[in-house]
């Protein structure tokens, strides 16, 4: 077994840690949380009091935090985990950030003489509580290797996407179409209600024919169909608007960039920016995006 170090312990990060820890690794875990870092304690982590008391001595350090920024604070400059560590653990970082950051991050590790990969994840809280999430990694194959059987511990499915920064780049197409399939799904969800179609019953027919998708099956929009669902629970924890709003502005970043065009990109960013102008949203899960076309018919009624 391995001595890893989780650096945030978030919705995401929190399950991931305690299934490692589950499987028998040494996890000393750091976040600013003090709540967070006491739950994981009690499944049996260690709580460290900083990043570096995380990182020293550890086999892997793996990184789960909300953006580009904070991913560079915690490994680049003078009190950055590349300046300070005296060992030479795999860095692992499942952020989703951009692309360029990840390559920059990645050759910064490789002239002080570490190994890092790109691996952001995709499937939500309740996939990384099952252990199932799914891994798009970037880097190099012996890099890749090394960190397979820890990965193997968190998820289902590791692909290799390409060299540093290429998982982050697949990331960022996935969660643009996650982001346009769930507004999708919760227009659609509307125009049933608004027809007087039972949600369950149209949920049924929809997962059997050409509309079916990842969220009428794991994710429901629509509140009480699932029961597993953010959208049965509030809206809360799951992947926060915030978030995927900071993914889609990524996408099209990269697309600007790129000469690639993403209308539907575009205008899913816009409708789920109208979303978060509400007191609250920008912690509720996304799936809250249901709630703006109830609210925009309601006054249409």
């Amino acid at each position: 077994m391995s001595s890893i170090a989780f650096l945030g312990i978030g919705n995401m990060g929190f399950p991931m840690a305690s299934n490692l820890v589950r499987a028998g690794h040494e996890v000393r875990a750091f976040d600013p949380s003090a709540g967070a870092l006491e739950r994981l304690a009690a499944l049996g982590a260690r709580a460290a009091e900083s990043p570096l008391a995380a990182a020293e001595g550890a086999d892997m350090v793996i990184t789960m935090v909300p953006n580009s920024r904070a991913v560079a604070d915690l490994y680049l400059g003078p009190t950055g985990l590349l300046a300070r560590l005296e060992g030479r653990p795999l860095l692992v970082d499942c952020s989703t950030i951009a692309p360029e950051v990840a390559r920059d991050l990645a050759s910064a590790a490789g002239r002080d003489g570490f190994s890092m990969l790109d691996a952001p994840v995709s499937g939500g809280v309740q996939r990384a509580a099952e252990g199932t999430l799914s891994f798009m990694v970037g880097g190099a194959d012996d890099a890749l290797e090394q960190a397979r059987p820890v990965l193997e511990q968190m998820g289902r499915f590791i692909f290799h996407a390409g060299g540093n920064g290429a998982g982050q780049a697949a990331k960022i197409c996935n969660n643009m179409l996650a982001a346009v399939t769930m507004a999708a799904t919760a227009e659609v969800m509307e125009l049933g209600a608004r027809n007087g179609l039972d949600a369950a019953v149209l949920t049924a027919i929809m997962q059997k024919s050409s509309g079916g998708n990842f969220f009428l099956e794991r994710w429901h929009p629509w509140p009480h169909v699932l029961p597993d669902s953010p959208s049965s629970k509030g809206y809360a924890a799951g992947f926060q608007l915030a978030l995927m709003l900071k993914d889609l502005g990524l996408a099209l970043d990269s697309a600007r960039a790129n000469g690639a065009a993403v209308p539907l990109g575009a205008l899913a960013q816009s409708l789920y920016a109208l979303r978060s102008k509400e007191a609250g949203a920008p912690a509720l899960d996304f799936s809250c995006i249901q709630t703006l076309y109830t609210h925009q018919n309601t006054h249409q009624a």
